[in-house]
């Protein structure tokens, strides 16, 4: 009842009231009160939306005083000393490497840049799955990258928080967690009961009460220390969970919460009835789940439970299969663990059950800067670790979820002392560990690697979405978190049950992922699993073992290496046995996955390089190692094979497996390893039988034949060469790599470094990326990136970024230094890192231009050979495998194949094989005591060599060998005579019998002699003809027969033979050669060079082969050719010769070619070299002649252009503002970068002019006010051309074709769109040519003598004559349907001025505008002024003259009314009619405000074409006066009443003198007292000019202003003239302009003058009485009674001059942009846009693709770019740094104008590292605005469909 009552008070009465009741000492009263009223608030059956007990809590917990001030209050109290800012995903925030002690540490935006990183290796990130700000965090970051907030660790020094401020929160909130958490207990449906299953609604109904939650959080330590008491409370949580007795909606909602417990497989039935009720045990899932789940740890023994494992295995063959766990568990206490014991394990036991609401997530982290929260809730996220994984295995957002756990688990996991805590208290690692044993074994299956039926091996199926999908990857990650401590990776290593458990989940890998090779079919599905395969061995095997490895650093951790390496080693045994392995691997099946053998290896190394271990004794038995080498050799060998397309039939994905196995973030955490681990076999294993395993596994034994054919039993004849090449390079690389065999950190980077440069020159960002680092856990560190920038600057040279002139815009690059392309180019390194083929040959190419360029070697050159790292001793066995008879003969047969030029032999095979031979002289085997073993019959290599050493068998000579070869081979047919065979027969028959080469055999022999130990049993397996017999199928072509060939050659007389046969000359070697001793000079060239040094080298090593070579030399010197087989000889040598000539003939072709192809490009294609500008410039220089021709670019043919087939010229029109943005001021706006900056428009010209118009038609008629001004500076259309001209009927029938072409094009036919047949450029019209005539031309340029009186009556008669209408012909259709084109350019808006839309005023204006236009966007391409002269970049893309008289054509229609003619009001004094006629109507504009430019393009596009030049000079000298005339009425409005006093005066002496009507002074005069008649005019400024004059107008300022002001009229009229008549521009400086300008348009007598004697006023010519006209004109604008003073002051005073457009100045730094702008709301849906753009020419900030701002479809960058560009826009987007260009309905990424310290984009921020402006590339963007060069630069456009 009191509870009522207190309900219907005011709700902070009541609260103040409790307050004071409390805080009595004797408070019973108060509680009592306080809980009914509670009671009756929270009550969870009301529903979760009604906010009124949110609002009454808030009052509570104020106790009284209003929720804001209370906020304000407790936060004073604030002692935290950490941020902990929590993020949520997309949030940029900050990771500084310099500061970080954790790799995961990241800082927000404010503590970033309020601290201090400058000179840091820093970068801005975009956050994934969310995070926490660790400023202020000791644990995570060094104290000296905290902000200045957390440095000064403020909280310490707070006062004590009163007591009573807080006791309301510590009594209400209790209640309001249990409230929340009965909400989510009833809200919860298991996913099996319903199918609607929304969680998310529960969710949304609570979101203010946890939200308000969260805002309790940020009130400071001091409300956070109070929640956490509550949270942690166990015996409130006791009290309150259950309810009470009575309370039957509380006892119905807790067993809810059981149920919810039950059913996530956390409590069974059955137990449930033995123990007590709120005891929650073990069960569910047959034992095993509920003790995974419950944290249960390793099975007691090792052996144990692989026994199980096994037996196991063995019963449930091909069904999935579950390891037993046994349950001995290291702690009981766990078990209970699951008992909730408090609010915040059941609330993270609900956000695990609602996967993990965002909300939630946020407010459980907000928390974690308190200490005693933070430890609590570590323990509670380890007990419910395995329930998160089950939870994250059966969500349908596996995504989303992950992300969330890792935004918890990394913020608990990074700080090294709770980690260790968490694993001494809590068995972490076993959590962990059998938390992804667990999860593994949900998608195992059965192996098929080996023995598929009897195999008992089980792998995870990698096509499952746990793998596909990377569920395991939060768990993973964890585990590298915590691994990445030492104190936890020692706890790791020294707990062996552990170890075990790690080395059977890694097993689970092993083998994963089976290729099995297609031999007949090929694949109807390629599968993608591999991604999966290789995505999981790197994060679940190979980081973790990364991870492990760092603490193996140094020598007391050697123990932990042995105990890894033992159970490595156990593993792979039962794998061998599980899989069936005995001795050889099944046939056409690869693996790539082999994470045991890389463990192995990975330990191994570590072991003997930093811990100073023995290997022999880390390795096992010689069996055992015979058996690791197999499957690492096998990869080997299928990654040659894949190279050789004999795996084509398993589609692409093969290949994808065979690049990433190699490529840069797997190679060493899977080629490297594989290779050292077959090194260190190799070096241990017999030599010959290892290499006779390589060339077995190689499958290319049957080619190491001396015979000239042979049968392959296993590879097509063109998989032979690539097989025997790869066996050779794979030889190669084992023996002379030495990553792993003592090369230290720094160089392997180097070497690393230099051949990912010499592939191809890198960015910095592109290397870093490159360079396999081992994969710290720590991911995001990049170790020792401090050398990485000094080996970097050692070996590279850095290119600046360049921009070339095709528009391709380059990254700063880094190109080797020469020397290190002398002394450290290697082609091995090289062969082993590329991913692709052609880097290989890519390397090689710019390793022969670098000789080239230096002279050192011109043709084609080879590999150069590169001296090693001296080995390890450990290695020293690796050598053996150079000097062993089977690698020795195998040298020798395939020296004999290349010289006899057998089938399949390449350049490649003899490089490598001379490449082995020099390594066998560059690494000597130290001690020879292998040759005491006594020398068996059955050693059938014996008999070849005496002994292994390279060099004493270099020079033994092998005189007879028996082959097997069919029966057709040419070697049967040749019949010795009896003599010679018998004599052959006596020579030494056992040689004869013994020269056999088996390699199989010899393996099979070597391996069982290992194996048994005893060579009586191999005796009986040797059968040395096994290699013929082997494999041969019943119908196998020719009978294999025995043949014996003579061969009397030693590996040196194939050396030197091959040396002439390369140089083709038959004494290359003359004796006296090896008597030089330099061999410098052998270090670069080709075969020649690699002999020459070979032999030196063994020279210099012996003088038994130095006297050889001098036999050899001196026996093949005479020229006789050999005795045998010489047609053999004779063919190759043809050969050769046939070769060379063909090659030759090859050059000159290719010369020829390229010849024609550059005179094609000078002519055709390159539009801004100066040759073409007499073919572009058409219109100028061929009117003179009597017919201009034109060449068709479709047809071919040359001709004129006739009125029945136009010619005509191929443009691309497109609307244009950049003049409307034109701005007086020279210096460009800046970008704002604050609130308080703003950008206003009204300054620029596009506006002026819009405002002028609008006045004028206000008080004018409007047709007249269409003629007094232009428009078309905002949306004008602009017109350029390539300079191509095509027949228009040849234009109609392309364009068809391109219509019906299906092939993608970047632009739209539909539009008219189309590319020119011969340049490519970019066009959307043809604009006709006129034709040509050859009659009245000479008449046109003739000068005159006539008086201007007659001229300008001549002018007048020819504008009256009427348009002649032009008769109907092809031409004249095309020229209309030019116009319409013109008119479809621009937007609607653009062409409607006049007050009624569409009239023929309207037109008019719209069609002398474009020609306007152009003239003006002319200029702007010629720098503003005419100084340059010449033909300019822009003349050649200007078609004016065409253009011209289609307009003209056009404009002739009209016929101007002569009584309102404005020639008349130039040349004439009107007759003063009545007045009375007028009055209805408007009057005219004014002569003086009119805009003389538009004048003269109306008088000139109206008069009849061709116009006499004598008339075009007329009407220029007539418009001049008035421009002279507005110049002298500007200038008096801004003098002061005193100056212009002053000057009527000097004016009023003038006008008495001579020629008055030429002097400025007297027409200044007259103007100023003119106008004075109407007081108005000079009143209105008559205060601010006082002010400003400050500086006295001299004649000579006059006289600058006069000429400044009518420079624009005399720079367009002379352009226009150069057009039409082809006049020459000359050049001048900028002082001589004027007069220049002046002369060359007749205004001026052309006798040159020095600028400073010319006088603007001499130019003028009056028709008559000046100062009648000037009155006149001075009359029409003091009579106008209605306007405002104002109004006609601002008409009068006309600003000509503009500066160039610009793009907006943008600040050096690319973040002061980021951070204004990635934040800032848009102005029209008051959001922050997901994508923000930034337009760059008026600094418009946009939502691109933002669906909020779409008007009418289309969405805002669209709409802005018609609004500012009319349709071109460039903005820049601010999360990416790029700038696109939207053209039309086109758009295009342009580039970024922002780039890194290393010349560098960052598109999308990827890399976060700081950025600046690049000056150059920002010119070149503003140049292609404003040269309207977009179309042709950039090749990239394509359609945006208005969604940008």
């Amino acid at each position: 009842m009191m509870a009522a009552s207190l309900l219907r008070r005011d709700k902070r009465a009541t609260a103040a009231h409790l307050k004071a009741d409390l805080t009595r000492t004797d408070n019973s009263s108060g509680l009592r009160q306080l809980q009914d009223l509670l009671d009756a608030v929270l009550n969870p059956e009301k529903p979760a939306a009604d906010t009124e007990a949110l609002d009454w809590c808030k009052c509570l917990i104020a106790g009284g005083e209003g929720f804001e001030e209370f906020c304000k209050t407790v936060r004073s109290y604030d002692n935290a000393t950490l941020c902990g800012l929590v993020w949520t995903a997309n949030f940029v925030a900050y990771r500084c490497r310099t500061c970080g002690i954790s790799p995961c540490m990241s800082l927000c935006a404010e503590c970033f840049n309020n601290g201090d990183h400058t000179g840091h290796d820093f970068n801005m990130f975009r956050s994934q799955a969310g995070g926490a700000c660790d400023c202020g965090d000791s644990n995570v970051m060094r104290d000296s990258g905290f902000c200045r907030r957390h440095r000064l660790r403020t909280g310490e020094n707070v006062p004590s928080i009163p007591r009573d401020l807080l006791l309301m929160s510590e009594m209400v909130l209790p209640r309001f967690i249990l409230c929340i958490i009965q909400y989510l207990r009833d809200g919860y449906i298991e996913p099996e009961t319903s199918a609607e299953r929304d969680l998310q609604k529960v969710l949304q109904q609570l979101e203010p009460q946890i939200t308000f939650l969260e805002e309790l959080t940020k009130m400071g330590g001091a409300m956070r220390t109070v929640l956490t008491k509550i949270l942690t409370n166990q015996q409130t949580y006791k009290e309150l969970s259950m309810g009470k007795e009575d309370n039957l909606y509380a006892k119905k909602n807790y067993d809810k919460y059981l149920s919810a417990l039950k059913n996530s497989g956390l409590v069974s039935v059955e137990e449930k009835n033995q123990s007590a009720a709120a005891d929650i045990a073990v069960g569910a899932e047959g034992g095993a789940g509920a003790m995974v789940l419950l944290g249960t740890t390793a099975p007691g023994s090792p052996d144990e439970s692989t026994k199980e494992e096994d037996q196991d295995g063995g019963q449930s063959v091909g069904q999935r299969k579950r390891v037993k766990l046994s349950s001995s568990t290291k702690d009981p206490y766990i078990i209970d663990s699951l008992k909730h014991k408090c609010f915040l394990e059941e609330l993270l036991f609900w956000t695990i059950k609602f996967e993990f609401p965002q909300k939630m997530v946020t407010f459980l982290l907000n928390m974690l800067p308190d200490q005693d929260y933070k430890i609590t809730f570590t323990k509670t996220f380890v007990q419910h670790y395995a329930f998160i994984m089950k939870t994250l295995m059966k969500s349908h957002e596996s995504d989303t979820m992950s992300n969330r756990i890792v935004h918890i688990s990394v913020q608990l996991f990074s700080n090294e002392e709770l980690a260790r805590h968490m694993t001494e208290e809590c068995q972490l690692l076993d959590i962990m560990v059998t938390v992804l044993l667990y999860m593994m074994e949900s998608c195992l299956i059965k192996s098929e690697l080996q023995d598929e039926e009897n195999n008992r091996h089980v792998v995870v199926n990698c096509s499952e979405a746990l793998l596909k999908n990377n569920t395991y990857w939060p768990l993973v990650s964890d585990f590298i978190n915590i691994l990445s401590h030492q104190s936890v990776a020692k706890k790791f290593l020294e707990d062996h049950s552990l170890l075990m458990l790690w080395m059977s989940f890694v097993s689970f890998f092993q083998g994963m992922n089976l290729n099995k090779r297609e031999l007949n079919e090929h694949v109807e599905f390629e599968s993608q699993t591999y991604y999966a395969a290789f995505a999981a061995e790197l994060e679940a095997c190979a980081q973790p073992m990364w991870g492990l490895l760092t603490h193996c650093k140094v020598k007391e951790t050697q123990e932990y290496t042995k105990t890894v390496v033992r159970y490595c080693l156990e593993t792979l045994q039962i794998w061998f046995d599980a899989i069936g392995f005995i001795d050889e691997p099944a046939p056409n099946q690869v693996t790539f996955h082999l994470p045991l053998h890389r463990y192995y290896a990975m330990f191994l190394s570590r072991a003997v390089k930093c811990q100073g271990l023995d290997l022999d004794s880390l390795l096992p038995d010689q069996e055992m190692l015979m058996k690791i080498m197999v499957h690492p050799l096998q990869i080997q060998a299928c990654l040659s094979e894949i190279h050789s397309n004999m795996w084509v039939r398993n589609g692409l994905q093969i290949k994808g497996q065979a690049m990433t196995y190699v490529q840069s973030h797997f190679c060493n955490s899977m080629i490297d390893p594989d290779i050292y681990l077959l090194q260190v076999c190799a070096s241990r294993l017999d030599p010959d039988y290892f290499i006779s395993s390589v060339f077995e596994r190689f499958k290319v034994v049957d080619l190491l034949t001396m015979a000239s054919q042979h049968q392959n039993a296993v590879l097509d004849s063109e998989q032979e060469r690539p097989m025997l090449e790869g066996a050779l390079t794979f030889l190669v690389i084992l023996t002379s790599l030495r990553i792993h065999l003592g090369m230290t950190d720094d160089e392997i980077l180097r070497s690393e470094m230099v051949s990912q440069l010499c592939m191809n020159d890198r960015t910095h960002s592109a290397l870093l990326d490159l360079i396999p680092e081992n994969p710290n856990p720590k991911s995001g560190i990049v170790p020792g990136s401090c050398s990485f920038e000094d080996v970097l600057s050692a070996v590279a040279d850095f290119k600046a970024p360049v921009f070339e002139p095709g528009g391709s815009m380059q990254q700063g690059m880094y190109t080797p230094k020469a020397e290190v392309w002398e002394k450290e180019f290697d082609t091995i390194m090289v062969v082993l890192r590329t991913v692709y083929r052609r880097d290989v040959q890519s390397a090689m190419d710019r390793y022969s231009a670098f000789l080239k360029q230096y002279g050192i070697h011109t043709g084609n050159p080879w590999p150069p050979y590169k001296e090693r790292t001296p080995l390890h001793p450990c290695y020293k066995g690796l050598i053996r495998l150079l000097h062993c008879k089977t690698l020795h003969i195998v040298i020798f047969t395939l020296l004999y194949k290349i010289w006899m030029d057998h089938p399949n032999m390449s350049e490649h095979v003899l490089c490598m094989v001379l490449y082995l031979i020099e390594l066998g002289l560059d690494n000597q085997v130290q001690d020879n005591k292998e040759d005491e073993e006594p020398c068996i019959e059955e050693h059938c290599h014996d008999s070849w060599f005496p002994g292994t050493n390279l060099l004493s068998n270099l020079h033994h000579v092998i005189n007879f060998v028996r082959v097997r070869v069919p029966e057709t081979a040419p070697e049967v047919k040749r019949e010795t005579p009896p003599s010679t065979s018998a004599e052959a027969s006596s020579y030494g028959q056992n040689l004869r019998e013994a020269q056999v080469f088996s390699l199989v055999a010899e393996r099979r022999r070597k391996f069982q002699e290992i194996i048994n130990r005893s060579n009586t049993e191999a005796a009986q397996v040797v059968r040395p003809k096994s290699s013929s017999t082997r494999w041969v199928s019943p119908g196998t072509p020719p009978q294999l027969v025995t043949e014996i060939l003579e061969i009397r050659e030693s590996m040196l007389s194939l050396l030197v033979k091959l040396h002439q046969k390369m140089s083709s000359k038959q004494n290359s070697l003359s004796a006296s050669w090896l008597e030089d001793p330099d061999t410098s000079h052998h270090a670069h060239g080709d075969g020649i060079t690699a002999i020459e040094r070979i032999l030196t080298k063994a020279a210099a090593r012996s003088c038994q082969i130095k006297r050889s070579i001098q036999d050899i030399c001196g026996k093949v010197c005479p020229p006789v050719p050999p005795k045998k087989n010489s047609p053999c000889d004779k063919k190759a040598l043809d050969k050769e010769e046939r070769r060379q000539r063909a090659r030759e003939r090859q050059q000159k072709l290719l010369a020829e070619f390229a010849s024609r192809q550059k005179s094609f490009m000078e002519t055709a294609m390159d539009v801004e070299s100066p040759e073409t500008e007499a073919a572009m410039d058409l219109g100028s220089s061929e009117v003179m002649e009597s017919e201009v021709l034109y060449d068709c670019v479709i047809c071919g043919q040359s001709g004129p252009s006739t009125e029945d087939r136009p010619t005509g010229l191929v443009v691309l029109l497109q609307a244009s503002s950049v003049l409307g943005h034109r701005r007086k001021n020279k210096q460009p706006k800046q970008l704002p970068t604050s609130d308080e900056e703003h950008i206003y428009l009204a300054d620029t010209c596009g506006v002026a002019h819009d405002v002028r118009l609008t006045l004028m038609q206000q008080f004018f008629k409007d047709s007249s006010c269409l003629q007094s001004v232009s428009i078309g500076w905002d949306g004008g259309v602009y017109v350029q051309t390539c300079g191509h001209t095509l027949h228009i009927d040849c234009h109609k029938s392309y364009m068809e074709s391109l219509r019906n072409d299906q092939v993608l094009q970047g632009f739209s036919v539909d539009k008219g769109e189309f590319t020119c047949p011969l340049c490519r450029q970019f066009a959307n019209s043809v604009l006709p040519c006129r034709p040509g005539r050859g009659t009245d031309s000479s008449g046109w340029h003739t000068p005159t003598n006539k008086a201007t009186c007659v001229l300008v009556k001549e002018v007048e008669d020819l504008q009256e004559k009427l348009g002649l209408f032009p008769t109907e012909s092809n031409l004249s259709k095309e020229m209309e349907l030019v116009i319409k084109d013109i008119k479809n350019t621009t937007q609607k808006k653009y062409m409607d001025y006049g007050k009624n839309p569409g009239s023929p005023d309207n037109d008019f204006l719209f069609m002398y505008s474009v020609a306007r236009t152009n003239l003006e966007l002319e200029l702007v391409h010629r720098g503003g002024n005419l100084c340059s002269g010449g033909a300019s970049a822009a003349a050649k893309r200007s078609c004016l003259n065409q253009l011209f008289h289609v307009l003209a054509m056009h404009m002739r229609l009209y016929s101007i009314d002569s009584a309102y003619n404005p020639w008349t009001k130039l040349t004439q004094i009107a007759q003063h009619k009545d007045a009375d006629g007028f009055d209805e109507e408007r009057p005219e504009v004014p002569m003086l405000f009119r805009d003389v430019p538009s004048l003269l393009i109306i008088f000139v596009l109206t008069m009849p074409q061709p116009l006499r030049k004598e008339h075009f000079t007329c009407v220029i000298k007539m418009l001049y006066n008035l421009q002279f005339t507005q110049a002298l009425a500007a200038l008096s409005t801004k003098l002061s009443s005193e100056e212009r006093q002053a000057w009527v005066k000097s004016g009023a002496l003038k006008k008495n003198a001579q020629n008055p009507e030429k002097s400025f002074e007297a027409l200044l005069n007259h103007v100023i007292t003119e106008l004075s008649k109407d007081k108005s005019v000079y009143k209105v400024n008559s205060e601010e000019t006082t002010m400003l004059s400050s500086s006295v107008w001299s004649p000579q300022s006059i006289e600058f202003s006069l000429q400044q002001f009518c420079l624009p009229f005399l720079r367009l009229s002379c352009l226009l003239q150069h057009h039409l008549y082809g006049d020459n521009l000359t050049g001048c400086t900028e002082e001589e302009e004027f007069s220049s300008l002046a002369a060359c348009l007749g205004l001026l007598s052309s006798a040159p003058q020095p600028p400073s004697a010319v006088h603007s006023a001499s130019c003028l010519e009056w028709p008559f009485g000046a100062f009648d006209l000037v009155t006149q004109w001075c009359d029409e604008v003091t009579g106008r009674s209605l306007m405002h003073p104002e109004q006609s002051l601002s008409l009068l005073v006309q600003e000509p001059q503009w500066a160039a457009p610009r793009l907006l100045q943008l600040p050096d730094n690319y973040n002061i942009i980021f951070q204004y702008y990635h934040r800032k709301a848009c102005t029209v849906c008051k959001k922050v846009p997901k994508d923000p753009a930034l337009c760059l020419v008026c600094g418009s900030f946009v939502c691109l693709k933002g669906v909020c701002c779409k008007q009418q479809g289309t969405c805002e960058c669209v709409l802005h770019s018609q609004h500012c560009g009319a349709a071109t826009g460039i903005f820049l987007l601010i999360n990416a740094s790029v700038i696109i260009i939207i053209r039309g309905h086109r758009f295009c990424l342009w580039g970024s104008v922002y780039l890194d310290a290393h010349g560098e984009e960052d598109r999308d921020l990827r890399r976060g590292k700081p950025l600046f402006l690049c000056e150059e590339r920002y010119r070149v963007l503003e140049q292609q605005w404003v040269s309207h060069t977009f179309d042709h630069i950039n090749k990239r456009w394509g359609p945006h469909y208005n969604g940008l």
